[in-house]
């Protein structure tokens, strides 16, 4: 098992799960939070979520509490989690196939496809792919359960071989034939829609006469009533040609996030409070055990690639979540137009540290401003340079509020972070939905100091993503546009860090091009994990460390004090009184 079989979310787990088998606590406790919403995607997904959803996902988790002291190396612990979780679909499957169906027991709790949709805010042809899922048999949606995650960059294919117990070439095999259904699946569902050429959203007449008697379940029958139509009907199946490929449309989706109401029971297996005492389990996870899923997140609302408001202090740390992307490995795009970028041909620099503009000179500010700000375009680090040592600056924890539970996702969202500490900006760029110049998000009304301390992630933002052919970035490519910044503003690694001492307001301006923005509160310990991730762990290139421990360490671009009535008219270049 490599290395990569401990990450989510970037993070290396390795210690905590070591740490937890030896009998820490603490360390059991955040193993649960932060690996809790991934056993929830596959199980929701391989279920569609139904009923019996809540139940498949505590039993998984409490068998891997129960067992984890005979788990013999931590690296393998996110196999050997995937595998405990298909275990149980598979056993629940066989559960049904003879046991009779209680009254109701065959309803949706929550529809997986429709969470996906909602919480993701997915559009076009990806919401046609999550609706798809309904489509498929049993066997494939828990296939296809697995399969997403390892498009998103979250599992290995060794991974998805070993938890459906066959070899990595019969699954490969596996994949194309479900993939194949998943795209009969997608035209079912655009037929449904009406989305052709020339349809204008309205469904095929004779479609509607072949649907006349459909109670609109899908099933088996209907699915093959459905693709018998399509094929022989020019209208249905005039969109072939447009259709992207569903693992183009999933990378970058990040895990959906646990339903407010959702809920794990102590009395699972068996176990009660006091059996579980037993073994050891503290407190904080009897609670996380009982408690509604934002109890679990520690009153953080976990949303597409980020997590949401906590107040929390350095003794204890946030929740992990999960990766929206997979790591990308290669050198930005050629510069735009009107933008002092690198050449792509240009050869990275060795030193970690940015390319500062000049800053004012000491004799005209010290008594006036502080820090120094990025106003020039620097160049990304070579992968295997790493960053100097990220100065320890003062934690007594930082508080984000008034985010909404899905992100920063639409122009005029914002998240006022107050107290002092650290936090990350993770950045979502979607070219493939709305391209164009990207409008930056502001930071206004600042009371006290806040500074740019480091960039993390794996990567940069305009590094080529993985497996691409045409240079495809995490800005764009030439098959989906791309997302332009404005002239002189600093190029966004996947996870941007900050530190605070005061209180802030972080505005989401987008237009015209798409972008999500989604805020965690952090700790010294996860930035400086995050930026020394280097390439043999897992990551593209280690992260940029930007603090030098004084008050001249760079602050945020697009910075002030004011609070104007459009927030999006603040100037790139910040310079902000003491």
């Amino acid at each position: 098992m490599t290395p990569e079989g401990t990450y989510v979310d970037g993070r290396q787990w390795r210690s905590t799960i070591a740490a937890a088998q030896a009998g820490d606590r603490r360390a059991l406790d955040e193993l649960v939070e932060g690996w809790l919403p991934l056993v929830y995607n596959i199980v929701g997904r391989a279920l569609n979520g139904h009923a019996d959803v809540d139940d498949v996902v505590q039993e998984t988790m409490l068998r891997a509490v129960d067992n984890l002291g005979s788990l013999r190396d931590p690296d393998s612990f996110r196999s050997w989690l995937v595998a405990i979780a298909m275990r149980q679909i598979r056993e629940r499957s066989r559960r049904r196939t003879v046991e009779p169906l209680a009254d109701g027991a065959g309803e949706q709790a929550a529809d997986f496809a429709e969470l996906t949709v909602l919480r993701l805010q997915l559009e076009g042809q990806r919401r046609e792919v999550a609706e798809a899922v309904r489509w498929l048999d049993d066997d494939d949606r828990q296939l296809l359960s697995l399969w997403w995650l390892e498009v998103a960059g979250e599992l290995t294919r060794r991974e998805l071989a070993a938890a459906v117990g066959i070899s990595r070439q019969h699954a490969a095999v596996r994949v194309q034939r479900m993939k194949q259904r998943l795209e009969t699946a997608r035209d079912i569902v655009r037929a449904l829609d009406g989305h052709h050429p020339g349809a204008g959203n309205s469904p095929c007449p004779d479609l509607r006469l072949v649907t006349a008697r459909w109670d609109g379940r899908p099933d088996s029958v209907w699915r093959k009533r459905l693709a018998r139509h399509i094929r022989g009907c020019a209208y249905c199946s005039g969109a072939r040609e447009a259709v992207v490929p569903a693992e183009r449309l999933l990378v970058g989706i990040a895990l959906v996030p646990l339903p407010v109401g959702f809920t794990l029971s102590l009395a699972l297996g068996g176990k009660t409070a006091v059996a579980a005492t037993s073994v050891g389990w503290s407190a904080k996870i009897l609670g996380l055990l009982t408690k509604p899923a934002v109890a679990v997140t520690a009153g953080a609302t976990l949303a597409a690639g980020g997590l949401y408001v906590v107040t929390r202090t350095p003794a204890d740390p946030p929740p992990a979540l999960a990766s929206p992307t997979a790591a990308s490995t290669a050198r930005p795009p050629s510069g735009r137009t009107g933008e002092p970028s690198p050449s792509p041909t240009s050869t990275p620099t060795a030193s970690p540290s940015p390319s500062l503009s000049p800053s004012p000179s000491p004799s005209k500010t010290r008594a006036q401003l502080y820090g120094t700000v990025v106003d020039a375009v620097d160049s990304a680090p070579a992968a295997s340079a790493l960053p100097v040592a990220l100065p320890r600056r003062a934690e007594k924890g930082v508080t984000a509020t008034g985010a909404p539970g899905t992100g920063l996702t639409h122009r005029g969202e914002t998240v006022t972070l107050s107290g002092q500490g650290y936090f990350r900006v993770r950045w979502q760029v979607l070219p493939q939905q709305r391209p164009g110049a990207l409008l930056m998000p502001t930071w206004t009304g600042l009371s006290g100091k806040l500074f740019h301390v480091a960039s993390g992630g794996g990567h940069r933002m305009d590094d080529v993503q993985p497996g691409s052919t045409d240079g495809t970035t995490w800005m764009g490519g030439p098959s989906v546009g791309y997302a332009v910044l404005p002239s002189g503003t600093q190029q966004m690694w996947q996870n941007e860090y900050f530190w605070i001492d005061g209180t802030v307001t972080l505005h989401q301006n987008e237009g015209p091009a798409d972008y999500n923005l989604f805020v965690q509160t952090s700790t010294w310990d996860k930035v400086t994990e995050d930026v020394t991730t280097g390439p043999a762990q897992g990551a593209v290139r280690y992260g940029l460390v930007r603090d030098n421990g004084k008050d001249t360490s760079p602050v945020p671009q697009y910075l002030t004090r004011s609070t104007p009535t459009d927030p999006a008219t603040v100037s790139r270049s910040s310079r902000v009184s003491s």
